[in-house]
């Protein structure tokens, strides 16, 4: 039977990607009792909650325990083999195989510390003076490797200690022309090191030469009609493409370092430290950033650095960033014994895109997972109420938004909402007159008084809660009018739009919510949709105006033709490209009139 995860992990598995990476079950201590690999990620840790996976008595054991789930995400799952290796041998979990003899992933080693250097296959890193390539979590990855090491290049494969020691006569890789023989003096030290230059070259990826030689001895094969060397040729190439993939949580030789990776979304960021020790990747941590505002990214990720990093006692000699932070002399002076580096190329370059991949990754999960909290939260319409410390729940609420053109066709706004949602049908807007023309908050106060006191008269039902656009000067012109209309005691704020603030009356302080709260959403909306409306009957009206004072001074045309004249033809533009004839059809216009009218349109 299929069995539910806890709630601490159900949240995570339905945020996973579906990418390479490892994962790290973990109990209610926080103690790591298995690692694992997967291609996919989200499908393979879903997995464990199946009724196959469920089959085994170990994974039952296992599954009972969990309580957490840590990821880290790669760019392949040879990646993954290799971060599951590190973290297997650091953590030791109690559910993973334990290797007695602890052999780790081959290597290929190239001893340049012998005068004729060899290319050896080695596991652990102690060929004293020798270079390392790898490691390699496919042997048959391996094998095609030296295959074309020794296909292309004349590496010799005896285990003599030359010159010291040399045999008789040249071995049988001689007389094939895989080797020149620098065991019998027929290949000189200095040509023998110069084709090692090439193999070292080869094993770093820089393959151009390679592959140049490559295409003409295959050319040359298909000419000497040897298909069948051509075709070897050809897959050695191939080979190359694979081979110079470079990985990013295994370095050799890569010491200590801090990756450090950055997302940011709106007013929420992240920053990830993935830990390399002794050139492995072996964790990775993560701090979530809130209530940003306008901060620049410089400037959160210094506040990182100085905020966390720098406490850290266990941070790396180096550590690498994705960019300069803010003020970058004082953060680094903070940072004492680790070196702040921004690589833009090589190895360094990769594992900070690592993190910063991993970044995006916990950014991502963070949105879906606040996402999905919301949704399984309280009603918004509670939790305003809640927030706001109201008596009665704002199950209805209007919102009220004043838009003027520069003291011009100064309208106002006013949205219902009812149970979160917007209703339409009591949608009302306003011409504003007298005084509130250039004056917001008068114009507040003329909004607030006509539909009240219509309300009243009409005998018909009150919002439970006010909203007002704008802030403290807003809200009390709102109030003057309430108490004027006897509702002194009405329930009444104002959203500020730069800091979201939420202004209560009869409270000096200012509320501020989370910017991912449920009440602070339903206010946006709800002032939003209230600023849209206004918005757009001012343009109409604006429109209006300058259609309608260009036909004010025409003799004939009053009040009455104007209407007509905007009903026939929409706009000032439509009445210009009209002809006489079209206006002298409208009720009461003759044709005299009608040129009258074109004659002043066009001016």
């Amino acid at each position: 039977m299929p069995t539910s995860p806890p709630e601490s992990v159900a949240a995570v598995l339905g945020s996973l990607p579906d990418v390479p990476g490892v994962y790290l079950w973990k109990d209610g201590r926080g103690r790591v009792l298995y690692v694992g690999k997967a291609k996919r990620l989200r499908q393979r840790a879903r997995s464990y909650f199946t009724s196959d996976h469920a089959e085994s008595p170990k994974n039952r054991m296992l599954v009972r325990l969990i309580q957490g789930l840590e990821t880290i995400v790669v760019r392949s799952e040879s990646e993954a083999l290799l971060l599951e290796n590190n973290l297997i041998k650091d953590h030791k979990p109690r559910f993973n195989i334990q290797l007695r003899d602890d052999k780790s992933y081959p290597y290929v080693a190239v001893t340049v510390g012998e005068p004729f250097p060899r290319v050896l296959v080695v596991r652990r890193l102690d060929v004293p003076g020798a270079r390392y390539f790898g490691p390699y979590t496919d042997v048959s990855v391996l094998r095609k490797t030296l295959r074309v090491i020794r296909r292309v290049f004349t590496v010799r494969s005896c285990h003599y200690d030359l010159p010291g020691q040399s045999p008789e006569r040249p071995c049988l890789d001689h007389h094939i022309q895989r080797c020149h023989a620098p065991c019998a003096g027929q290949q000189s030290e200095a040509d023998y090191c110069r084709m090692i230059s090439d193999v070292l070259a080869f094993l770093e990826g820089r393959t151009v030469q390679v592959r140049t030689s490559l295409r003409e001895r295959m050319d040359r094969a298909s000419q000497r009609l040897e298909f069948e060397r051509a075709a070897e040729i050809r897959n050695s190439i191939r080979w190359l493409d694979q081979l110079e993939q470079p990985q990013s949580v295994q370095v050799v030789g890569g010491g200590d370092v801090d990756a450090i990776g950055f997302a940011r979304d709106g007013d929420d960021a992240v920053c990830v430290v993935m830990r390399v020790r002794e050139g492995k990747v072996i964790g990775s941590e993560q701090r979530f950033l809130q209530n940003l505002a306008e901060e620049p990214d410089s400037r959160i990720l210094s506040a990182f650095l100085i905020g966390h990093y720098a406490a850290d006692e266990t941070r790396a000699r180096r550590a690498l960033v994705p960019f300069q932070p803010d003020e970058l002399d004082a953060t680094a002076g903070l940072l004492i014994g680790t070196r702040l580096l921004v690589p833009h190329r090589g190895t360094n370059h990769r594992l900070v895109q690592l993190a910063d991949q991993n970044a995006r990754h916990a950014m991502e999960s963070f949105r879906i997972e606040s996402f999905e909290t919301e949704e399984r939260a309280e009603d918004p319409v509670y939790a305003l109420g809640r927030d706001l410390g109201l008596t009665v729940l704002p199950r209805d609420l209007v919102c009220i938004d004043i838009s003027t053109s520069q003291g011009l066709d100064t309208v106002g706004s006013l949205v219902w909402f009812e149970a979160g949602r917007p209703k339409k049908g009591q949608y009302r807007r306003f011409k504003i007159k007298g005084e509130g023309q250039r004056d917001d908050f008068a114009a507040v106060q003329e909004v607030v008084m006509r539909y009240f006191r219509r309300r009243l008269d009409e005998s018909k039902p009150l919002p439970d809660l006010i909203v007002i656009d704008g802030g403290k000067g807003q809200l009390n012109a709102a109030h003057a009018a309430l108490e004027q209309l006897g509702l002194g005691d009405f329930p009444l704020v104002s959203l500020a739009k730069r800091e979201e603030e939420v202004f209560i009356r009869g409270s000096k302080e200012s509320l501020r919510l989370s910017r991912r709260a449920p009440s602070l959403r339903l206010l946006q909306r709800a002032r939003d949709e209230a600023h849209r409306f206004a918005v757009s009957y001012n343009r109409k009206r604006s429109k209006q105006r300058v259609v309608t004072s260009a036909l004010l001074d025409i003799p004939g045309v009053g009040e009455k033709r104007r209407r007509l004249l905007l009903d026939r033809f929409g706009s000032l533009a439509g009445v210009r490209l009209a002809t006489p004839e079209e206006i002298a059809a409208l009720p009461g216009f003759s044709l005299a009139l009608a040129e009258r009218i074109l004659e002043r349109v066009a001016e």
